[in-house]
């Protein structure tokens, strides 16, 4: 099936998004995480249209050449939020099933938590509610696996990322859905995420209520940088149907080296509302 590209406004920012799948069906709105744009997820999307569902998949805020506002403060997870809603009332989509893996997960448990109106249920990858990442960062190693971050913070992460033709940024991911972020303008976009979010009172900015939309979370033993405890306490954070997923021998980019599980996942969702 087709996927369109095009260009959709919100406010005075312009994204790029790709689309497939009827408009009559229901809608998957795939939120990418760092430093992957929206492509992470094209062996997915037509799994999903042979499952009989839309997909909505949008490069956000700081990766589409149209939307890299230059305040860090742009960056902060109600500006994300507000993309994504954006992005479904431009399309003229009431409510969608979201996915999101990694930072797309984060926007997605935000945007369920707070507008559960917009939200037909969630699929979290990689990254658990914001509530259970924080126990686990004074019960588990999942500090230790977050040591990376102050490295992104850093002034001086552009340069380090992008010397020697970007191959730091480049030998992050297993495909090249990193290219928007060749651009410097487009990297430190994608930096200001963490920057905007990680600094100041951390807990207070990643506050998320707890979940009312039937959930799936999604965790991949081989994955480094998140652990299995933030991802099995999530549940204690969802007041709806809820549904534990763990891939074997999978790494952390579960959109490219496990899509076909990814897929029948968001199907199975798809199915409960």
């Amino acid at each position: 099936m087709t996927v369109d590209t095009s260009t959709v406004a919100v406010g005075d920012l312009e994204f790029t998004v790709r689309t497939g799948g009827s408009e009559s069906a229901p809608a998957v709105l795939l939120l990418h995480g760092f430093p992957s744009s929206g492509t992470c997820f094209d062996a997915v999307v037509g799994r999903l249209h042979q499952s009989g569902l839309r997909t909505v998949v949008p490069d956000q805020r700081g990766y589409s050449v149209g939307a890299r506002p230059s305040a860090v403060e742009d960056y902060r997870i109600d500006r994300l939020v507000a993309d994504a809603i954006g992005i479904l009332d431009a399309l003229s989509i009431g409510y969608a099933l979201v996915v999101g893996h990694d930072w797309g997960a984060q926007v997605a448990w935000h945007l369920a938590g707070k507008h559960p109106d917009r939200v037909s249920g969630l699929v979290a990858v990689s990254v658990g509610h914001p509530s259970a990442v924080a126990a686990s960062l004074a019960t588990s190693d999942q500090r230790q696996r977050s040591s990376y971050i102050p490295t992104l913070i850093d002034p001086a992460a552009e340069d380090r990322l992008l010397a020697d033709d970007a191959a730091a940024l480049r030998a992050i991911v297993p495909d090249d859905s990193v290219a928007p972020l060749l651009e410097r303008d487009g990297l430190t976009g994608a930096l200001n995420w963490y920057r905007a979010n990680f600094t100041g009172d951390i807990a207070a900015t990643l506050a998320c209520p707890p979940i009312e939309v039937p959930t799936t979370m999604i965790w991949s033993d081989a994955d480094t940088a998140l652990g299995g405890e933030q991802a099995t306490g999530s549940g204690r954070f969802v007041y709806s149907d809820y549904r534990y997923c763990e891939l074997s021998g999978v790494d952390h980019w579960v959109p490219q080296n496990a899509a076909a599980a990814l897929a029948s996942e968001i199907a199975l969702r798809s199915a409960t509302y």
